[in-house]
């Protein structure tokens, strides 16, 4: 007989509703032999959560079986727990927790160490998923994973070197943490990776934004500077870089000159970042135009307090600029960069002006 509450919602059929029992004893069996150790159930886990929330919650009772397989020694039985946790990970909050809470953090970072290239970016995959949490967060922090991560930035392959940035950006939002990131040198394999790929990448976002944070310390900006096209590579984000990558460049860039002006001024103007800077004051997100204003002003011989920013003009900002740069070209991409910003600024005034005038 049907259900009453199958017949009057319409919700399930009669041979749906049949079937739910089985398929909850199918999952009730697939943990079991998770418990035994079967390999080819973690693979199966896996299968099954790879795009179905669904069977991410049904199938979290498999965590602990699953972080008890990620310590054995049996032949590819920790690959295969390590890439079930991983997606019974994504998207779900409670499951991240729970992975941690099971006691995964110390086999993981045992992986992070591992010769084998593919579980070291599995591992390293795994700790960014489970850093997104901000319950994890400060636990990661305190299982000796950023100095692990650092490394893995520096050693391993693209893909992990990629996670492993962003990892470490979600543990950057604790900022206890910035010192204990700066403290195992990361800054000339950030360069680097910012060097080998697009400008506009999600990991050029991250990399940006953990720079960002870091060069609040005059030990980052030591480092910067002593890189081999260290400020060249933030000011090619400027110009090249996301809307969100180009916000936290400027960001690193005004940072750096609020520090020490007088230190890094001319090195910020010498590397070229006035025509992005000038765009950045038109095209970019509302902070990324304010930062560029400001950092603009610094960039003037002799700046005006920030209450007297609004009066100043953007033009005088520029000529003031242009006339201190050397060579030709960089002033005649600097005059040109204003020319168009005045015809965007005006096309958009008209733009304006024409829809007002539509709605009279």
């Amino acid at each position: 007989m049907e259900s009453p509450e199958a017949c009057s919602s319409g919700e399930a059929s009669p041979v749906a509703a049949a079937e739910r029992p089985s398929e909850a004893a199918a999952l009730r069996a697939l943990v079991d032999r998770v418990r035994a150790g079967e390999v080819d159930a973690a693979r199966e886990v896996r299968r099954l959560t790879r795009a179905s929330a669904r069977h991410r919650r049904k199938l979290a009772a498999a965590v602990e079986p699953l972080v008890a397989m990620l310590r054995a020694a049996a032949p590819g039985a920790g690959e295969a727990a390590l890439l079930a946790l991983l997606n019974l990970a994504v998207k779900d909050e409670r499951n991240k927790t729970k992975i941690v809470d099971a006691g995964a953090l110390e086999p993981l970072l045992g992986y992070l160490q591992s010769s084998d290239l593919n579980l070291q970016e599995y591992a390293t995959a795994a700790l960014l998923t489970l850093s997104a949490s901000s319950t994890n967060k400060p636990i990661i922090s305190a299982s000796g994973a950023i100095p692990l991560l650092v490394k893995v930035l520096k050693e391993g392959n693209p893909q992990a070197k990629n996670d492993a940035v962003m990892a470490l950006y979600n543990l950057s939002t604790i900022t206890d943490n910035l010192q204990a990131i700066l403290a195992v040198q990361p800054i000339p394999p950030l360069i680097e990776l910012l060097k080998g790929g697009k400008r506009s990448s999600k990991t050029a976002d991250k990399c940006c934004a953990l720079l960002e944070s870091l060069l609040a310390f005059d030990q980052c900006r030591v480092a910067l500077t002593s890189e081999e096209g260290g400020v060249l590579t933030i000011v090619e984000v400027l110009e090249e870089g996301s809307l969100q990558g180009r916000e936290h460049a400027v960001g690193a860039l005004l940072t750096m000159c609020e520090s020490d002006r007088s230190k890094y001024r001319d090195l910020i103007l010498n590397e070229g970042a006035i025509p992005g800077l000038l765009e950045l004051t038109v095209h970019g997100t509302p902070k990324s135009r304010m930062k560029a204003h400001v950092l603009l002003d610094l960039l003037r011989n002799s700046p005006y307090s920030r209450s007297r920013l609004q009066p100043d003009t953007l033009e005088n900002i520029v000529t003031n600029i242009a006339s201190q740069i050397d060579g030709e070209d960089r002033g005649g991409k600097a005059k040109k960069m204003l020319a168009e910003m005045v015809k965007v600024s005006m096309e958009q005034s008209l733009r304006h002006l024409q829809r007002r005038a539509s709605f009279a």
